[in-house]
């Protein structure tokens, strides 16, 4: 069992973490590394198996390698529990739709 997850990366970022949900519904992931040779693709998919509580071999990056927005897909959960998990990592408040929309996103 997989579950596709829509991700918003911002790298280079002074603090890593998952920052909250856009209007689309994506999640959006803050990283320190730049996006060069793949390094940020790996932090973002050791964060969120961090995040998340997952193994690291669980989360990987399918779609999107040399771009912002990525499709990161997550095996060994479903979408409940992956929303679940999400809503915990983001503080539950954190993780409703648009909020970072309000701030020009």
């Amino acid at each position: 069992m997989a579950v596709r997850l829509q991700v918003r990366v911002h790298p280079g970022a002074r603090r890593p973490g998952l920052v909250g949900r856009l209007a689309d519904g994506s999640v959006k992931v803050a990283v320190a590394e730049a996006p060069e040779g793949g390094r940020a693709n790996r932090a973002v998919e050791g964060l969120l198996a961090g995040a998340l509580a997952l193994r690291r071999a669980q989360v990987r990056v399918v779609a999107g390698a040399a771009a912002r927005l990525k499709q990161v897909e997550i095996e060994g959960v479903d979408a409940a529990e992956l929303e679940r998990r999400i809503a915990v990592a983001l503080g539950d408040g954190g993780g409703k739709p648009g909020r970072e929309a309000a701030h020009g996103e």
